[in-house]
């Protein structure tokens, strides 16, 4: 088994490469099974410019260095060759000889599948499918458009249901299990934390290897394809977090590739991400933007993905981010961004809308940063999505308060009314809020027992009538008592509990009345869409607003009691006459509640009231969010 002098890169394709404009890297660098000269075989590709010698070791070879691969002679630093016989389901790696001796085993950076860690090997293998979401493709982008209703179910796939021995699902029980439920509860899509290999099962994900490669730990790749084209074929988006941010210093991976800082940047006050103990790419480097825009491109082409997550974005845009003073490094203007990435998110955001228009990027941003979801040639980032995370910080902040001092904390729950249409947002109640001693969302709420199940339900409620697409973390929506785990599953025994099966309840009746009324998704991105009625009511700690969509003929009154005091005879101002039904209230009994409420709906009177020609004399119920809807038949006055 001699290794054949062949190449899959045409002087285009370096050029491309070498610009950091080549978004298809993974048909060409990697392992691909080939026929040449009339025998099948494997052609490698891996970029290591700095290298002395790369030869190709694995399980074909008894992993010895017999098989040396050719280097390109146009500066292109990459190493090829085409080594017959050698088929599919072969373990290999390159063994790096660099100029200055320096010799290690790596994985490849574009495999399409890896060992189970903690073995590190890659493994030959295609990735063809045949694939049954035709209908789902076709039409998707009217479920990721910005006016459809976006309800994501977040999950660890790992940790969700565990089976025997607590042993993880695979991806094709997943598949069923999954699916099956996430459809059930009415969520539009999903959200995987990572699933690019990763060699650190305590990283979630978030330090990742394979760029190219889902995890082995629940099967093969088709085996998540699999998983994907179920989700599809049930009408159920699926979203991938992705980590372009850094990767970890594990030995087999990108880490000093060649002997050389080559996917990382070579100062440290640069390349160390101190919060991490990883390294960051250097976005300065056309090879390593052509890298990464191939990986992300790659999800959406092959796995038929809906969309990115992009985790980090704040610590990729300034360079002193969780640094001290003397740990940075300005730009060359002496400021703290960094040039190189943002033009890098640009470069990334034009690559996918251009080729993929009807997916959406989605930032995880925390800052202040401006036009993060504007187009780049207006000057922004050209994000689809971004989640908010000031209005996660200051409504968590408020319902954690003992509802005795909310008053005094009034301007936490409206002042996110006030930035909710500077960009797209996302409202996430993720799995950041439910990790590392925070407790799970049910232990943030205070009060007894009946209080704090009482307060979930409410969030939820104000959460879902709120401006933005919604975000939801596995666990939250059945009310976890314990703060989640990757470790083991889910409890999904609370299940057996009335007031678990309430929240759950709630969660599926405000999925179903979210997917089902325009005005609580049409205009999540206009202000036309939103109207306050009353804000004012801090001794109370009542809000009023109404929802409403581009014809405003479907209008929702929704009123959030933040304290246990019910409130008889509470008068509200109405814009329009005629009966409002009650479609929603979270302390019906069904879910869990004391039963308060308005005997299905009332007639608004011609009484003004808050600016409005009409108002409603309502009964609020404690710690609860009653949506009224209105039509336009007058019914007599209950």
């Amino acid at each position: 088994m001699e290794v054949i002098n062949y190449s899959l890169l045409s002087d285009y394709d370096i050029f491309l490469f070498k610009q950091g404009k080549h978004y298809r890297l993974y048909e060409k660098l990697g392992s691909h099974l080939k026929s040449v000269n009339g025998e099948r075989g494997a052609y490698f590709a891996v970029y290591a410019p700095n290298a002395q010698e790369v030869h190709i070791i694995g399980s074909f070879n008894s992993w010895q260095p017999t098989h040396k691969l050719y280097k390109r002679q146009d500066n292109s630093g990459i190493w090829e060759g085409f080594i017959p016989k050698v088929g599919k389901g072969e373990l290999y790696k390159y063994r790096i000889t660099a100029k200055n001796g320096y010799i290690v085993d790596k994985s490849d950076p574009y495999a399409y599948f890896f060992e189970t860690p903690p073995n590190t090997a890659s493994i030959i293998w295609e990735i063809e499918y045949q694939w049954e979401d035709e209908e789902w493709m076709k039409n998707r982008w009217i479920h990721n458009s910005l006016d459809a209703p976006i309800a994501i179910y977040e999950l660890h796939l790992g940790s969700w249901r565990r089976a025997e021995n607590n042993r993880w699902l695979t991806y094709k029980e997943a598949s069923e299990q999954l699916t099956a439920y996430v459809k059930e509860m009415g969520f539009t899509h999903i959200e995987l934390l990572p699933i690019m290999e990763h060699p650190f099962y305590g990283s979630w994900g978030y330090q990742t290897t394979g760029y190219f490669a889902p995890t082995s730990r629940y099967g093969q790749p088709q085996d998540f394809m699999h998983l994907i084209d179920t989700l599809h074929k049930e009408g159920i988006g699926v979203i991938l977090d992705w980590v372009p941010s850094h990767f970890p210093t594990d030995q087999h991976g990108l880490v000093y590739f060649d002997g050389t800082h080559l996917y990382e940047y070579e100062d440290w006050r640069r390349r160390y991400h101190p919060d991490w103990n990883s390294y960051i790419f250097d976005y300065g480097k056309n090879e390593v933007k052509s890298f990464l825009i191939s990986s992300a491109l790659f999800w959406l082409d092959k796995y038929h993905i809906d969309g990115l997550r992009i985790d980090a974005v704040a610590s990729m845009l300034y360079l002193d981010y969780s640094r001290k003073q003397g740990e940075w490094l300005p730009n060359i203007y002496g400021g703290k961004e960094n040039l190189e990435a943002i033009t890098f998110i640009k470069e990334l955001n034009e690559a996918i809308y251009r080729y993929y228009p009807d997916t959406q990027t989605i930032a995880e941003e925390s800052t202040a940063w401006p036009m993060v979801t504007r187009p780049t040639y207006l000057g922004g980032l050209g994000f689809g999505l971004k989640w908010n995370m000031g209005w996660m910080h200051d409504t968590l902040f408020y319902l954690s308060k003992d509802p005795l001092y909310r008053k005094y904390h009034h301007n936490q729950i409206t002042f996110s009314i006030w930035y909710a249409y500077s960009e797209n947002f996302i409202l996430p109640l993720s799995h950041d809020e439910v990790v590392y001693g925070k407790g799970s969302l049910l232990t943030k709420m205070p009060g007894d027992e009946w209080q704090k199940f009482a307060n979930l339900r409410l969030l939820y409620a104000y959460m879902y009538a709120h401006p933005g697409k919604k975000l939801l973390f596995m666990g939250s929506e059945f009310a976890q008592w314990l703060e989640w785990s990757h470790d083991r599953s889910l409890d999904w025994y609370l299940l057996s509990q009335p007031a678990h099966q309430g929240v759950q309840r709630l969660l599926k009746d405000l999925n179903r009345i979210y997917r089902n009324e325009p005005a609580l998704h049409k205009l999540d991105f206009n202000a036309e869409g939103f109207e306050w009625i009353d804000f004012n009511d801090w001794e109370q700690s009542v809000i009023c607003f109404i929802r409403k969509d581009k014809t405003a003929q479907n209008t929702i009154l929704i009123v959030c009691n933040f304290t246990p005091t019910p409130r008889t005879n509470y008068k509200v101002g109405a814009p329009n006459g005629g009966f409002w039904k009650e479609i929603l209230n979270t302390d019906s009994k069904e879910y869990g509640g004391s039963g308060w409420g308005n005997f299905g709906g009332l007639s608004a009177k011609e009484e003004p009231y808050h600016g409005r020609k009409y108002s409603l004399t309502l009964t609020l119920p404690p710690l609860a969010c009653i949506y009224f809807k209105h039509h336009s038949t007058q019914k007599k006055n209950i």
